[in-house]
């Protein structure tokens, strides 16, 4: 009774320790890869939690090494966009200025009636409305509506022009997206020129670049190494 105790404890605390190292995320957050680990996490710790005559260490060894490969995998992403999308997915836009696209509906096998109620539980029932519709790669939906269409205060200050727009990445991590860059018209000169406008000499210390339709562009520098 006494090593059973004992034994289930060492395994509830190797758990706790490896889902904290994984990072604090919330169920619903997890990618599929993640999901597919912390199931593992749980049927490993099963097995000798549950059998005595199984030696410890046949849990603990392979949920370490779990671990090790959630970790190197991690930093993967971090390094590589390419691996990232294959692993975690994309974003797709499913509506894009009032209109469905119907193809990229077709892609992911979803129907209409699971877009729209997707559409009821943020409280929007046109879909003419909606500027941007966008399925993250967690499987949540964003919904961005025409400038119009927000809360009433903007209405009360005669704020009817559009000003939503798409945010298109154009510098991830010190990495040029050269699709975004030919999409948003941004040669060499105009980068350089932008760049120094935020006081960066090179795309390479850049951590995060992107502008929208309207002109508006974000750059965020990468942090100097401490």
């Amino acid at each position: 009774m006494t090593i059973s105790f004992i034994r289930t404890v060492i395994l509830y605390l190797l758990i706790s320790i490896s889902l904290r190292a994984m990072g604090k995320r919330q169920v619903g957050e997890l990618s599929s890869a993640e999901l597919v680990i912390t199931l593992l996490f749980s049927e490993l710790a099963a097995i000798p939690m549950g059998s005595t005559d199984i030696p410890l260490l046949y849990g603990i060894i392979p949920i370490l090494t779990l671990l090790a490969l959630e970790i190197l995998i991690s930093s993967l992403f971090l390094k590589n966009r390419w691996v990232r999308k294959l692993a975690v997915g994309r974003i797709s836009i499913l509506i894009e200025n009032g209109k469905i696209n119907q193809l990229e509906m077709k892609k992911l096998r979803l129907t209409l009636d699971e877009l729209l109620e997707e559409l009821r539980l943020k409280s929007i029932i046109d879909i003419s409305t909606v500027k941007y519709a966008i399925l993250e790669s967690n499987g949540e939906l964003s919904v961005f509506q025409f400038g119009q269409e927000m809360p009433a205060v903007r209405k009360d200050l005669n704020l009817k022009n559009d000003n939503t727009s798409l945010p298109h990445i154009l510098i991830s991590d010190g990495v040029l997206i050269d699709s975004e860059m030919k999409k948003m018209n941004f040669g060499k000169k105009k980068l350089e020129k932008e760049l120094k406008k935020h006081g960066v000499t090179s795309y390479r210390d850049v951590f995060l670049m992107q502008t929208d339709e309207n002109g508006r562009t974000l750059v965020v520098p990468k942090e100097k190494k401490r």
